[in-house]
C-alpha cells in the first residue's frame, strides 16, 4: 500500500471504508451500468482518493441514447429511488439530453446529493477521447470508471481552472505522485486544449 492506495492488475484500490457518498453513487452506477458505459468526472474523483470537501453534486458523463433505450434507463431509476429534478416523465427529460443540457437524478424526497448526468457524443472530442480511455478505481467492494488522472488534473488545470478545482488538482499530483506519468501529460495536453478553442 503507497500513500492510501494500491495498484491491483490496472485498477486503482483505495485504502478507505465506503461513505454516503459513495453508496449514493454505487447505487445509482448498478443502475446505469444495466444500459450504458459511463465516466465519473471532477470533483468526487478528488474527493474519493481522499480529499475532504463537501460536494452537492457527482459529474458523470453519459453517451447520449436513442429516445427508447432512454426511456427504459429513466424508467429503471425512477422504481429504484431515485426521481429527476428536470421533469417526471422520460419524454420531458429526453428534451434536455438531446439538446445536450445536464440533467440531475437524486433519490426520491431528496435534493442533495445529486448526479449530474453530462450528456456527451463524438462531436464533443475532449471528453470522448476522456470517456473512451477510463481509469479503473475500487472501494471495498464499489468499482467504479474515472478519467485517467493525468487527463482529469490537466483537465481541472487548464479549463475549469476554479479555486476548487485547481486544490483539487494539487490533492491528485500529490496523492498519485508515485504512479503519475509526465508523458501522458504531454499526451494529453493537446485533446484537451482542443476544448478551449
Amino acid at each position: 500500500m503507497d500513500k492510501g492506495f494500491k495498484l491491483d492488475k490496472g485498477t486503482i484500490v483505495l485504502n478507505r471504508k465506503m461513505t454516503e457518498l459513495d453508496l449514493f453513487v454505487k447505487d445509482f452506477l448498478s443502475i446505469i451500468e444495466k444500459h450504458s458505459k459511463y465516466l465519473i468526472v471532477s470533483g468526487f474523483v478528488s474527493i474519493a482518493s481522499g480529499r475532504t470537501r463537501g460536494t452537492e453534486d457527482v459529474d458523470m458523463l453519459l453517451p447520449i441514447m436513442g429516445k427508447t433505450s432512454f426511456s427504459n434507463l429513466f424508467k429503471e431509476l425512477i422504481s429504484g429511488g431515485f426521481w429527476c429534478l428536470q421533469g417526471d416523465t422520460s419524454d420531458e427529460v429526453y428534451s434536455y439530453i438531446k439538446d445536450f443540457h445536464n440533467i440531475r437524478f437524486a433519490r426520491a424526497n431528496e435534493v442533495f446529493p445529486n448526479m449530474e448526468v453530462i450528456p456527451i457524443d463524438k462531436m464533443r472530442k475532449t471528453k470522448w477521447f476522456e470517456f473512451e480511455h477510463p481509469q479503473r478505481m475500487r472501494v471495498e467492494t464499489f468499482e467504479f470508471d474515472v478519467p485517467q488522472l493525468e487527463f482529469e488534473i490537466l483537465y481541472k488545470e487548464s479549463i475549469l481552472k476554479g479555486e476548487k478545482d485547481l486544490a483539487d488538482a494539487k490533492h491528485l499530483r500529490t496523492f498519485f505522485k508515485a504512479i503519475l506519468k509526465e508523458e501522458k501529460f504531454k499526451e494529453f495536453k493537446p485533446i484537451i486544449e482542443l476544448e478551449s478553442r
